[in-house]
């Protein structure tokens, strides 16, 4: 069985990557004013963080249609492919995987396995690269959907955003009631929940505080586990302070497989510019391939 990974903008693969992994992504819209954007295709990161700087208007983004979805897939049926696994943006922040499920009769052509990443960015990233590295070891799309969801288990994410209105504005925290009458004086750390909703837990008056306790959760995590963790350090338009976090975590677990990432604008447009982040999960390079799992 020939099976093909799918997967949106939102997992801020990069062009290597992507070929590396002959992985399709189907990208999502930004909206400045009027003037609509396909995310790397018509804007990249930096000039996303750029025009943030200099728009009145705040941007907007808008889902993935099924006109958008039926093209991919079809022209993965026209290519041979027999299956495909379609992991996406988590559902605990927009509708997308709802509707992609509700709309999967209308696809003939192909077999669709979803998988909702209850993450994003990297996370969802790291999902899509080990789907593709199970395909191609020969796992069946069963199998591969179970090992996504053991994978999803040993991932944890937490940001600390620089600006919290912006994911007040668009309606992304779950709990934005608890903040909104400190929104300038603090520089909250995040995480998602299990439902895949973002939830603010705690109130840092400075981004270094911030960093300080997401940087303790992980050797938290790091000592507690026997698992090889794959570390990455994300920033929103804020690659000075990408490069601080990431020396200081290499200094600091030195064993870590580390990487660095850039959210893309569709996340972007919903932390702000100058958010970090810190994704740890079990490293996909070295999830195990079991022989019982392959097909022949």
């Amino acid at each position: 069985m020939k099976i093909a990974v799918v997967t949106d903008s939102a997992s801020c693969l990069t062009p290597a990557e992507i070929e590396k992994y002959q992985i399709k992504v189907v990208p999502i819209t930004v909206i400045f004013e009027r003037q609509t954007y396909l995310e790397n295709v018509d804007i990249t990161a930096s000039e996303f963080y750029q025009k943030m700087k200099t728009e009145k208007t705040l941007p907007s983004t808008t889902q993935i249609t099924p006109g958008q979805m039926q093209a991919a897939y079809d022209e993965l049926a026209d290519e041979g492919y027999d299956a495909v696994i379609s992991i996406h943006l988590s559902s605990g922040i927009t509708t997308f995987y709802e509707n992609l499920v509700n709309y999967l009769p209308e696809i003939t052509r192909i077999k669709v396995y979803p998988f909702d990443s209850k993450l994003a960015a990297a996370a969802e990233g790291g999902m899509a690269k080990l789907a593709a590295r199970l395909a191609q070891a020969g796992y069946s799309p069963e199998s591969i959907i179970e090992e996504l969801e053991k994978f999803r288990e040993t991932t944890a994410a937490y940001l600390a955003v620089d600006d919290l209105s912006h994911l007040v504005r668009t309606g992304r925290l779950s709990n934005a009631s608890r903040f909104v009458g400190s929104l300038l004086q603090i520089k909250p750390v995040l995480t998602f929940t299990k439902e895949g909703k973002i939830l603010a837990l705690e109130k840092e008056r400075t981004m270094k505080k911030a960093y300080r306790s997401i940087k303790a959760k992980f050797a938290e995590a790091q000592a507690q586990t026997q698992a090889p963790l794959r570390l990455t350090v994300i920033n929103a338009g804020a690659p000075e302070m990408e490069k601080r976090w990431a020396k200081d975590m290499q200094e600091s677990f030195p064993q870590v497989t580390q990487e660095q990432s850039e959210l893309g604008p569709v996340i972007g447009v919903h932390v702000g510019t100058g958010t970090m982040a810190l994704l740890w999960c079990y490293d996909w390079e070295q999830w195990p391939i079991d022989p019982a799992k392959v097909e022949n």
